[in-house]
């Protein structure tokens, strides 16, 4: 699926390719400079690279599920609240098939079993590497020691 694809190793985790821009359109302006109106991506999980690590982005983004297993997403919300969701295709167990992760919310992805898990991302405005921030293990533990271990599972240092 990843050569399928044409994937190549996200920064966060997992894998992800750029499938659309509108190049045909005039950016728009954001704080941070000249952005696209929107970008898509697929991203994947996959069993050897199973989680999305902690990331903020300044763009709005709503998730697509397309298939395999199900992916957990943990928010961390500047108020300090934690919201769960899960991406899947089994609606009665409250699976979902479409997330929106607001600009400014922390976000990590988790592929808890299986093989892969397929998803889309919109960002509107466009995705552009300005605007997002890794998580830093110290930093996040002082914004949000209530849920310390999420931040202790979901960050690299």
């Amino acid at each position: 699926m990843i050569a399928a694809l044409g994937l190549e190793p996200h920064v966060e985790g997992g894998y992800f390719a750029r499938t659309f821009q509108p190049d045909h359109r005039p950016k728009v302006a954001t704080p941070a400079g000249p952005r696209y109106t929107m970008t898509a991506i697929h991203y994947l999980l996959t069993d050897d690279s199973p989680i999305g690590h902690l990331h903020r982005n300044e763009s709005d983004i709503v998730h697509f599920y397309h298939l395999g297993s199900p992916v957990e997403y943990y928010l961390l919300h500047p108020d300090g609240r934690l919201e769960t969701a899960v991406l899947g295709p089994d609606l009665a167990a409250g699976q979902r098939l479409q997330l929106t992760v607001r600009g400014g919310v922390w976000k990590a992805s988790h592929l808890p079993s299986g093989e892969y898990g397929l998803i889309s991302e919109a960002v509107a405005p466009g995705f552009d590497y300005a605007d997002m921030a890794l998580g830093k293990r110290a930093a996040l533990l002082e914004a949000f020691p209530q849920h310390a271990d999420i931040v202790r599972a979901f960050t690299r240092d």
